[in-house]
Order: C-alpha cells, then sequence, then structure tokens
C-alpha cells in the first residue's frame, strides 16, 4: 500500500470536475473583464505623439529660399536667368529632404516666366 492515500481516486471524474472548475473560472473572469472592453479603459489614445523630425526645419527653409529666389527674380527680370536654376536647385533639395524623412511637401509655386 502506498504512502499519504488510503482510498483510490477515479481518475476521470477528477478531470472532469477541474475542467469543469476551469471553464467556470474563466467563465467568471470572462464575464468580469466584458463590460470593460466597451469603454475607453483600453484605448491607446493616450500615447504622446512622436517627437518631430530633426530635418523638417531644413525642408521649411529651403522651400522659403526657393520662394524668396522666385520673388527676386519676377522683381529684377534681368536676374531671372541666375536665380531661377537657384530656386529649382532649393526646391530640389527641399522634396529630396522631404523623402527622405517621409512628409509631404508643398506644391511649390510655378516658377516665374522669363520675359526675353
Amino acid at each position: 500500500m502506498g504512502i499519504g492515500r488510503t482510498t483510490q481516486r477515479d481518475h476521470s471524474s477528477g478531470q472532469s470536475r477541474r475542467k469543469l472548475l476551469r471553464t467556470g473560472a474563466l467563465l467568471a473572469l470572462g464575464g468580469a473583464v466584458a463590460p470593460l472592453t466597451g469603454c475607453d479603459l483600453f484605448d491607446r489614445d493616450d500615447q504622446p505623439a512622436p517627437p518631430p523630425d530633426p530635418l523638417r526645419p531644413m525642408v521649411d527653409e529651403s522651400l522659403g529660399l526657393a520662394a524668396a529666389h522666385r520673388a527676386s527674380a519676377a522683381a529684377h527680370p534681368e536676374l531671372a536667368e541666375r536665380l531661377g536654376p537657384i530656386a529649382e536647385a532649393h526646391t530640389a533639395h527641399a522634396t529630396e529632404l522631404a523623402r527622405v524623412i517621409g512628409v509631404a511637401v508643398p506644391s511649390a509655386p510655378a516658377a516665374a516666366p522669363t520675359t526675353t
């Protein structure tokens, strides 16, 4: 005879009782959690926004320089031939930076028409 137990246990009834208890516990737990899923407890909107990209000011500055060169070319038509390519270079630089950092570049105004 073994030490500890004096009666033999029916394994099938012990297993079914454990399954029943586990199922009841899971149902009780599920019943307690279900009302919480409808409220804002599990929403993740409270996470802070990611920090701004440090290259974003460079995009804005390049677009500002391009606009300034276009304005100068419009004000001084005799310099438009020199200032036009500079404005286009600044626009291209801003577009490339924006592509690298993944932001949208506002469409630049059309280049000032040159008079000949």
